[in-house]
């Protein structure tokens, strides 16, 4: 199986759990990890600075998915879901996670330093990366392909 590579990017709020899911990922031997940082609490940058990074590198091809964590994860979302290609969403479960992918097939996803702890994080992240669009809900699929390609055909028509 070839190797993913996987964008993350925080703001300060989210810099201890960014840490600590750039660790679980630099462990994996599946995935390439690209860090847009921050790199330190000393030089910390908005989310609407970090966010169009990841944004921008999965919509080159640098990066396959990418992982957006602020304090919450909704202000990351909300930018990171402006950018064609970009299908974001906020996970602080990893129920949450694992749905963002097998329902929405999402690209992007988002978490909260304030929120969810990094030994939960990392789960988060485990959940999402494993799991691929559709599984699990095999009795939904193509219910969940025709409602994905809806919202590709929505974004053709809003994304100008």
């Amino acid at each position: 199986m070839a190797k993913q590579t996987i964008a993350i990017a925080s703001d300060l709020s989210g810099f201890p759990l960014k840490e600590a899911v750039v660790e679980y990922l630099k462990g994996r031997d599946d995935v390439n990890v690209i860090d847009f940082g921050i790199e330190s609490k000393d030089a910390p940058k908005p989310y609407t600075v970090q966010a169009p990074k990841v944004a921008r590198a999965i919509q080159t091809g640098e990066a396959d998915k990418g992982i957006l964590i602020c304090g919450t994860g909704q202000g990351m979302a909300i930018i990171a879901n402006k950018f064609k290609g970009v299908y974001a969403v906020v996970a602080d479960t990893v129920f949450a996670g694992e749905r963002g992918k097998i329902i929405n097939n999402a690209n992007v996803l988002t978490m909260g330093g304030w929120i969810t702890a990094p030994f939960v994080g990392t789960q988060i992240v485990e959940a999402w990366l494993n799991i691929g669009f559709t599984e699990k809900m095999e009795f939904k699929k193509d219910f969940l392909t025709d409602n994905f390609n809806l919202v590709r055909e929505i974004e053709g028509e809003n994304f100008k």
